[in-house]
């Protein structure tokens, strides 16, 4: 046996039990942070006055109206996370919010994320962007309806 070909027939191994475990892992991805999303926009949702006080504090224009917003597509955009419909659509749009929670809510976290990194991955929105990132790029997986909906032809 090739000493060389050892290492190799691990790595092909490891890559084809990584490639079971791809959309499994995407699923429950999709899953717990759609819901988180969906929670967390439901709790916008049903009490304006919170959110909207908290982005006037930041000095956020229209404060009402980008509570509105933000809660209505966290709580929607939630729920097509949870289902797996136009995930690369909502996806985007998830971190550009997080983003911008980051920029507002929580500048002193963008301006330690090479000084204290620590401090910038335990900042609220970094789990949520984090999800949006890995599932924009991998795609929700195959249990989902986009992989019905934008099933590649053969």
């Amino acid at each position: 046996m090739n000493l060389k070909s050892i290492p190799s027939q691990l790595n092909d191994i490891l890559a084809k039990i990584g490639g079971w475990l791809q959309s499994p892992v995407l699923l429950l991805i999709r899953l717990y942070w759609g819901c988180n999303f969906f929670l967390t926009g439901r709790g916008k949702l049903s009490d304006l006055s919170r959110p909207t006080a908290f982005f006037a504090q930041l000095h956020i224009p229209h404060p009402h109206v980008n509570a509105i917003i933000v809660g209505s597509t966290e709580c929607f955009g939630g729920l097509l996370l949870l289902a797996g419909l136009f995930s690369r659509f909502i996806t985007p749009i998830f971190i550009f919010q997080m983003i911008i929670a980051y920029v507002t809510a929580d500048r002193e976290a963008v301006h330690a994320i090479f000084s204290n990194p620590d401090k910038f991955t335990s900042a609220d929105p970094f789990l949520f962007l984090y999800a949006s990132v890995l599932i924009f790029v991998f795609g929700p997986g195959c249990v989902s309806l986009d992989a019905l909906i934008f099933r590649k032809k053969a």
